[in-house]
């Protein structure tokens, strides 16, 4: 029930509460799971986005393989990642799984580190969004500054956030099969036409891979699955999570992959092998909008038009969600302040985690908008390179941390859990985060943004382990508590 004064209701905690995640709504299965995590990955944008970048990029057509080496190392990350789970039953997901296998300290630096890399690709999205939406109404001569779109989608996504998880799973279903459709029908019409100059399996084949720079081309391949691992975030509101996270993931990163592995051989198929390259460095921002144009109508090029907002949409609500639980978790820990750890009892919800980074949102964009920072080239470009190679490394920290929690502290999953799959992804891992170093640079523009970004992920990561070890010596008995409900 609302207050007298129509104020919406929260929990009644000030303290970090342990029934707080019980009162939370369990109602979410495996479909609506995927469906957010899915959106994260914002399947239209990246086709229209992405793809021709990583082409590109690459100098070479062989985007559908990076997709599907980036699914295999994935898949693999997600063995150990799922076996996990079922012995750290909160949300915190990265911190969690990090904190129970390589301590206290290193743990509570990857949390700051998630929390910081989550936060930065939000803004990030959140600018792109709002460049998308105006240049959408500039097509009906509406003129909107970006910032002033932006402003208003973060209103829109506090709205949603703050109301149960369902709501939000249904909003991006709608969207998520809106988007999906609009790549399929490109896709059927290129297949249907027999592509430029007829179908051809030389994107697929070995030796292409090894032409131009398949670094590069990973690298963008691995960029376009952020946001995978968010199945464990959900895992308070989760119907069975013990079974739903595991289904989820495994369903979420196949779909992904699968998905933008076809799409992308489409995508070189429309522009003909032999002409993919040079189309797609001349005039990445329309291509496949002009595939639309070429195989379907011109009709199509405005329902993608208006899909791709949608599809960023969809994208900021389920990051804006999945920070909203991991900062709920942390305040459960007593990492964050109380307050965040309030539970609506409406909407069973952590509502006023939301409403928290709902401001925060709202200050950061209208804060970029007044140092004057262009929203693609500087915000965008900056803050999602920044999110990469954050979340990369918290993805090998967590492939290691799983295979020491199960050979010195909970042993009894099979070899292939325990060890070699997170051990072969912790490797691949490592190899695309040398990757993204060694070129961090060409991903956000210049060296020197790189070094103040990479300083600035480093420093993040840093202070969680100077907050640990204030934790520990001010606080023991807060510190002690912080693994308490991860024990097996």
């Amino acid at each position: 029930m609302t207050s007298p004064s129509g104020a919406p209701p929260v929990a009644r905690a000030a303290e970090p509460s342990p029934d707080g995640a019980a009162r939370m709504q369990r109602g979410l299965g495996v479909v609506p799971m995927v469906l957010m995590v899915v959106a994260a990955a914002a399947p239209l944008a990246v086709v229209t986005a992405s793809v021709p970048v990583i082409i590109s990029a690459s100098g070479s057509t062989a985007a559908p393989q990076f997709f599907i080496v980036a699914t295999v190392v994935l898949c693999l990350f997600s063995v150990g990642f799922t076996s996990m789970s079922k012995h750290v039953p909160n949300a915190g997901a990265f911190y969690s799984y990090i904190q129970r296998g390589l301590g206290r300290h290193v743990g509570v630096g990857a949390a700051a580190l998630a929390l910081g890399s989550y936060a930065v690709m939000l803004i990030a999205l959140y600018a792109y969004l709002g460049v998308a939406t105006s240049t959408l109404l500039d097509r009906v001569h509406v003129g909107v500054p970006w910032w002033c779109s932006a402003l208003a989608w973060v209103l829109a996504v506090g709205l949603l956030g703050y109301r149960d998880i369902e709501l939000s799973s249904k909003v991006l279903a709608v969207l998520l099969v809106a988007e999906t459709l609009a790549v399929v029908v490109l896709d059927v019409a290129i297949v249907g036409h027999g592509g430029a100059d007829g179908l051809s399996m030389t994107p697929l084949a070995p030796s292409t891979f090894a032409t131009g720079a398949p670094s590069l081309g990973l690298m963008f391949a691995f960029f376009c699955f952020i946001g995978f691992e968010a199945t464990a975030v959900f895992r308070n509101e989760a119907k069975d999570p013990d079974r739903t996270i595991p289904r989820a993931t495994y369903v979420a990163v196949v779909f992904i992959g699968v998905f933008y592995a076809f799409a992308a051989w489409v995508v070189v198929q429309g522009l003909g092998v032999g002409q993919a390259v040079d189309q797609a460095s001349q005039d990445p921002e329309d291509v496949v909008q002009n595939l639309a144009a070429t195989y379907v109508s011109p009709i199509l090029t405005d329902v993608i038009q208006v899909l791709l907002v949608t599809s960023f949409f969809a994208c900021v609500l389920s990051f804006h969600n999945v920070i909203t639980r991991y900062q709920f978790t942390l305040a459960t820990k007593g990492l964050l302040p109380a307050a965040i750890a309030e539970v609506s009892d409406r909407h069973r919800t952590p509502s006023r985690s939301s409403l928290t980074f709902t401001t925060i949102s709202f200050a950061a964009v209208a804060t970029v908008a007044l140092l004057g920072w262009d929203p693609i080239g500087q915000t965008y470009v900056w803050f999602s390179g920044a999110s990469t190679l954050g979340l990369i490394a918290l993805m090998a920290m967590t492939s290691l941390a799983v295979i020491v929690f199960f050979r010195t502290k909970a042993p009894g999953p099979s070899v292939w859990h325990a060890v070699i799959a997170p051990g072969l992804a912790c490797a691949g891992l490592t190899v695309i985060l040398v990757v993204i170093i060694a070129n961090f640079s060409l991903l956000v523009g210049s060296t020197g943004t790189a070094v103040v970004l990479g300083c600035g992920i480093a420093a993040t990561f840093v202070s969680g382990l100077v907050v640990a070890e204030r934790t520990r010596r001010t606080r023991p008995d807060r510190y002690a508590a912080l693994d308490q409900d991860g024990a097996a």
